[in-house]
Parts: C-alpha cells; structure tokens; sequence
C-alpha cells in the first residue's frame, strides 16, 4: 500500500477496516450538542438537530472563511482520464471575465471514472471508478498519494462532508467512512440490498441520507455509525441532495423529483420534461432563498426558484390546499436554463468564490476607485458527453422578486472543449484566497505538515507519487496482508 499509518508499533492500511471504535465527530464538539433521530411512525422518520453551550474555538476544524478567488474543476470520463482546470477571474473593461486553463489531463484509472470530490480547502482530492478502487491525490501538490481498496464493487458516490472525513457508496451495497489523516476505514455502514447510488450528508454532519436499487431510502446517525430509520420509496431513487440549509431535501428517480422536509412531509413532487442525470441545491448569489438545478437530457440545466416555498405545517403529505390558496404561487418554478451544451448534461457541482474589486467612479472626479470588499458570487461548473465543461455565473440570475413568466436563459462564462471525450463527473475545488499572502503560505504550509501527524500524534508515512504512478500491489505482498488479517 502507498500510505500507511503507524501507531503505538501498529499499522493499518486504507484497504482494511480500522479495528479500534472511531466514530464521525461534528465539526462542533459532541459534548455541546445532540443529534436525534426519532421515529414519528414506521415509515415516517424525524431528523432533530439541536445545539447547547458554547462551542469550543480548537474543536471546530479549521476552515477559512475566506472565499478563494480561484478554483480548479476537476472532471472524470469514461476514457479514464481525469481532466483538471484551474479557473480565475480578472477585470476587463469594467466586467468580470472568467479564465480556464488546463493544468493536467491523464489516465487516473483502468476503467471509467463515476466520481470525483474535492475537500473543503482544496487540499485533497478523491477519484472512484468501475475498477472499484477510491484514489486520493493531494491537488495541491498535484501528487498521488494511494489508492483505497476497500470496496467490492463500482465506486458509484464521493465526498468529503468536511476536510477529515472521505464518505463513498458503493454497488456492493456499502457505505465507506474513511479519516482523512490516515486514510483509515471508520465505518462500513449496511443496509441497502444491491447498489447504493447515492449518499449525502446533512450540514451538521451528523445525519446522512442515502437511496439505491432496493427502492429504500435509508437514514444514517453518523455520530454512532449505524442506521436508524428506512422508507420505501415505490421507486428507485437515483440521486439524493440536502438543501445548502438542511431544512429540506431531494430524491431524484428518472424525470421525477420528490422534495421532502426533515419530517418526512413531501413538500412538492416535480415532473421535469426530460431523464435528469444531476440535482444540486444552492443558494442565490447575495439574494434569500434555495434554487435547484437539474440537468437533464435535454442538453440544459434547468434552474427551479424555491423561494417561494410554503411554510411545512401549511400543508402535509397528501393533503389538500386550501381553495383560495394559489398553488402555483408556492409551486417551484423554472426560472432560467443554462444552454451551451450538445448533448445530456450529465453532473453539476457548484462553489462560492471572491470577485475581483470593481472599479467605482467617483462623481467629482469621475475616476475609479477600488471597492474596500471584494464582490462574490457562485459559480456552477457542468459537464456533458459532448466534452465540454462548462462555467455559469449564477449572479446573472433574474432576481428572485421578479413576477415575469419568461425563462432567462443563461449563457456559460467559459468553456473547456475535451475535444470529444464523454464526461461523467466533476468537482470544484478551492484555489487561492484574495487575501492570501505569505502568511496564507505558511499556514498551508503548516497544515500539510500537521497532516502528517493524526489525531493520537501518531506519525503517517505518506509516499507520494506523480500522477498516475503509483505501482501496483505484488502478489506476495497481497498474500501476506491476507495472512496478517486472518491471524488478527
């Protein structure tokens, strides 16, 4: 194996479950908070997330509330190769310009990749595929740093819910925990019969949601590592998705999209006109409220506004509304759709990051001034098997006050063309911050070294290779890792 972790004379391997009880930590101590998940009926699980004390300041992992003012997308494909862009912005007669430029283009794996996710902060990066192998790279340093095996089956779901832990899903019908400082098994949560297509965690970290072939959606205390609730969906969901809020989520399953409070209560059911591939919640650039994007077959990205979504106790599943209450006020609507794109879209991912300050003109001199604050904004990056991956500003939104019917139709800001290859996933990962000076270095510097080190202080050997070079396990070695297991 490429990255071992040695404690106490121990080590452990990616590939093989960690023997010590570990268990996910949210990013607030445990002590000052409770997470329930209670039953309301057999079918009907609640999800209660409450908080009590002060949080401890060296408790809360660290995380840069800066926003980066670049970024790097990251997208798979079914050629095996993985594509990488680093993205920034500049000002250009007095309009935000956005830029592309590829900084690596390789075959990651031996068979076609299904997932990628980057970490928050931009350090790690993790690719799944059909060889069933997850493998980590530093996307910093642009290293590979191993490979985990640890699943029998296609890698089918990545992400990291924070900078320390790595979730996948798998089609041997298993969830994957893993610590990010050793890259060590934490957990392997069953329960779903056959494939697991998609998983995602709720913004406390504390409760995941996860939906497969079985045609079950199954709920998941990630403080304990075990499951705590199920429903039968009727169908088999193919994507699930919290809102950026965690007051509600999304199962997807062929054209339909389902929309549920914590409760349980089915908020609205969506019918889109074309087979959706991805849905992704996120807010509105500096504006109240949730959007949903969906991409489809139809080669778009349609954007349906939340904002006016109905308070859950107004109504509940399968009740009727009251006869002078306008329904398609509360109905999400499609406010605008992305184009650009030749053929079905086939993944989204989205990132906030800072602007360039704008020039100001003064009125007395009619000169520009810098602004103090640097403007922000969310950009969506998509993917499609007509090669090309595709950057949105989602602050050329319509205004979410805006009672006009028409469909805003939004052009993408820039464009990286493969050339051909069919693309599966992406990624967006952070770049540099606006502020970052040598100060910024030498803090990144210091965390890569405190990553060498986990949490028990024991020291993690980490060899790094280039990309895409990481030798192969010999049969011996192999032979004698299953010998060692056997006798543990």
């Amino acid at each position: 194996m490429v990255v071992k972790a040695r404690s106490a004379g121990t080590t452990t391997s990616p590939g093989t479950r960690s023997t010590k009880k570990a268990r996910i930590e949210d990013p607030a101590s445990s002590k000052s908070q409770k997470s329930r998940v209670t039953k309301t009926s057999a079918d009907e699980p609640t999800v209660s997330i409450s908080s009590k004390g002060k949080q401890k300041a060296d408790q809360i992992p660290a995380h840069d509330a800066t926003l980066p003012s670049t970024f790097k997308i990251v997208a798979g494909s079914y050629e095996k190769l993985l594509y990488g862009l680093e993205g920034s912005t500049s000002v250009e007669d007095e309009e935000v310009k956005f830029h592309l430029k590829p900084i690596f283009i390789f075959p990651a794996h031996v068979s076609c990749i299904k997932a990628v996710a980057a970490s928050p902060g931009g350090k790690w990066l993790a690719t799944g595929s059909a060889d069933e192998i997850i493998k980590v790279w530093d996307l910093r340093r642009k290293k590979e740093i191993g490979g985990l095996m640890h699943h029998e089956g296609s890698i089918t779901t990545l992400l990291f819910p924070s900078r320390s832990h790595l979730v996948s899903a798998s089609e041997d019908g298993t969830i994957g925990i893993f610590h990010a400082r050793d890259w060590s098994v934490l957990r392997s949560l069953r329960g779903h019969k056959g494939r697991v297509n998609s998983v995602d965690v709720h913004l406390s970290g504390k409760v995941a949601l996860s939906v497969g072939k079985d045609r079950m959606l199954r709920m998941w205390d990630m403080m304990r590592g075990r499951g705590v609730a199920s429903v039968k969906l009727g169908k088999e969901g193919e994507i699930v998705r919290w809102s950026t809020d965690g007051e509600m989520f999304a199962v997807q399953s062929g054209k339909d999209i389902d929309v549920y409070s914590t409760d349980m209560t089915i908020l609205h059911s969506i019918k889109h006109p074309s087979r959706l591939h991805d849905i992704k919640f996120c807010k509105r650039a500096h504006q109240e409220g949730q959007i949903l994007l969906a991409s489809a077959e139809d080669k778009k990205i349609s954007v349906y506004d939340f904002v006016t979504l109905p308070d859950k106790s107004r109504h509940s599943n399968g009740a009727e509304h009251d006869e002078n209450e306008n329904e398609t006020e509360h109905h999400p609507r499609v406010v605008a759709e992305m184009v650009g794109h030749e053929n079905r879209v086939k993944a989204i991912q989205t990132l906030n990051i800072a602007l360039p300050p704008h020039p100001i003109f003064t009125s007395s001199t009619n000169s520009p001034v810098n602004h103090p604050h640097p403007h922000s904004t969310t950009i969506v990056s998509t993917v499609s098997s007509d090669g090309r991956i595709n950057v949105y500003d989602l602050a050329d939104l319509p205004s979410s006050s805006s009672q006009k019917s028409t469909i805003h139709e939004l052009q993408p800001v820039a464009t990286y063309d493969t050339k051909g290859t069919r693309l599966t996933c992406v990624t967006l990962g952070e770049g540099e911050s606006e502020n970052q000076g040598s100060t910024g270095k030498r803090s990144r510097d210091q965390e890569e070294d405190e990553d060498q080190v986990s949490e028990e202080g024991s020291t993690v050997e980490v060899h790094e290779e280039d990309w895409g070079g990481v030798e192969e396990q010999s049969e011996e070695e192999a032979e004698e890792e299953e010998e060692e297991e056997e006798e543990e």
